[in-house]
């Protein structure tokens, strides 16, 4: 979805002519069918391209998806290399809503979701300034069709045959401010806009952005449990950006191929609790005692760096939004079918002692398909010690949680 990759497609794994292919701007996303009778050339999100080719590069797949994406198309789509004729027409079927659209997160997060042409309906909504953001977005040409939504009474219409649900809404960090700090507010807005769910699209995947994770996602399950409709393989904690900033912080250290750099970060989305396995790192690479600390750290305050660098005026909102964009792609290819999806996310677990934890998942149309609890064995000392070292406040921020909910009864 970067403006890197505006000409260019990415070919899932299914390609024949006449049927389903995924496809997206930065990752394997959405479906497209070849029909000699379109003439449109390779849609690409911003603009039309001249050829239809898999860049790897500005993916947002995983290292797993990638290869298997590359495989897919260099096995399957050679049989239509022979019909120079052919030509794409996208083909949209998800609807997405952002809950918390107008801000910081929400303004960006709607621009990349907009590109996806998986996406038919992007419903937009927040308490305020929200009608400028969907008329803004509204003009650009890609497929899904924008509508916004504002207040209260407006957000039971936003919810009504959504397919995925994303909340970014809540105050942003500021400087000095932890995430617990972050607490009173964001919960009892989580609290609030979980319950439109659970009576307007229960069956939605639910991506829980707003801090602090540790204790929004079991906020979001004691509402959704109280209303009846919990379902925990579809409901997740977006961690995706730690998994971002590990790879990224992971390749300048290395000097490797960011494409090729995969580190899964397990635990939970604030300080100590977000633990990077630089140990189980793709592809296989060694590090000094030194390097370990100093990678661990600066990935866990990755947050508090961008609040400081911003100096009073924001908190993480570009790469937030960048990765909640991933998400919402790696969701959208699992819910068409997708049966190569992985990403790592804060959901409910049974791998450690905690009822929440982040670790890799599979996806599937029906939410976590699968835990990959291989990751957390074999672990190196340091490893070992920090996830125990991180499960006492991990635990506290999930009670924490469940107490809100407890003691402010779910809305009938």
């Amino acid at each position: 979805m970067a403006a890197t990759s505006a000409t260019t497609f990415s070919i899932g794994s299914t390609a024949s002519a006449g049927s389903k292919v995924s496809q997206v701007t930065q990752s394997k996303a959405f479906s497209i069918s070849f029909n000699s009778k379109n003439n449109l050339r390779s849609f690409s999100g911003l603009k039309a391209a001249n050829s239809v080719i898999y860049e790897s590069e500005s993916s947002f797949l995983g290292t797993e998806s990638s290869i298997a994406l590359k495989r897919s198309y260099s096995t399957k789509a050679q049989k239509h290399i022979e019909r120079p004729y052919n030509y794409v027409q996208p083909h949209a079927s998800y609807k997405v809503a952002i809950l918390g659209a107008g801000g910081g997160i929400g303004q960006p997060l709607a621009l990349l979701i907009k590109m996806s042409p998986l996406v038919s309906a992007l419903n937009l909504y927040d308490i305020a300034n929200v009608k400028g953001v969907a008329a803004d977005l509204s003009h650009c040409n890609t497929p899904s069709q924008i509508a916004d939504f504002t207040g209260a009474s407006e957000l039971a219409n936003c919810l009504k045959d959504v397919n995925v649900v994303v909340i970014p809404a809540g105050v942003p960090r500021k400087p000095g401010m932890t995430r617990d700090d972050l607490f009173n507010i964001n919960a009892n807005i989580v609290k609030t806009l979980v319950e439109a769910v659970a009576d307007n699209c229960p069956d939605a995947f639910i991506h829980i952005i707003s801090n602090p994770v540790n204790s929004t996602v079991p906020i979001a399950a004691e509402v959704l449990k109280q209303k009846g409709v919990y379902d925990p393989k579809k409901l997740f904690g977006v961690t995706t950006l730690d998994v971002v900033r590990a790879n990224t912080f992971v390749a300048q250290k290395k000097n490797l191929k960011l494409i090729d750099v995969d580190v899964p970060v397990i635990g939970g989305h604030a300080g100590i609790t977000i633990l990077p396995l630089l140990s189980k790192t793709k592809p296989s690479v060694t590090f000094t005692d030194e390097e370990v600390e100093e990678l661990t750290v600066r990935i866990q305050n990755a947050g508090t760096e961008v609040v400081e660098a911003k100096a009073g005026a924001g908190s993480a909102t570009l790469s937030m939004a960048y990765a909640a964009a991933r998400f919402v792609e790696s969701s959208l290819r699992a819910l068409d079918g997708d049966s190569d999806v992985y990403e790592c996310s804060y959901i409910q677990s049974e791998l450690t002692e905690l009822p929440f934890f982040a670790s890799r998942i599979k996806l599937g149309k029906n939410g976590v398909e699968a835990v990959i609890s291989s990751e957390l064995q074999g672990l190196t000392e340091y490893e070992q010690k920090a996830l125990e070292a991180l499960k006492p406040e991990l635990k506290a921020s999930i009670e924490k949680g469940v107490a809100f909910v407890q003691k402010q009864p779910v809305t009938a």
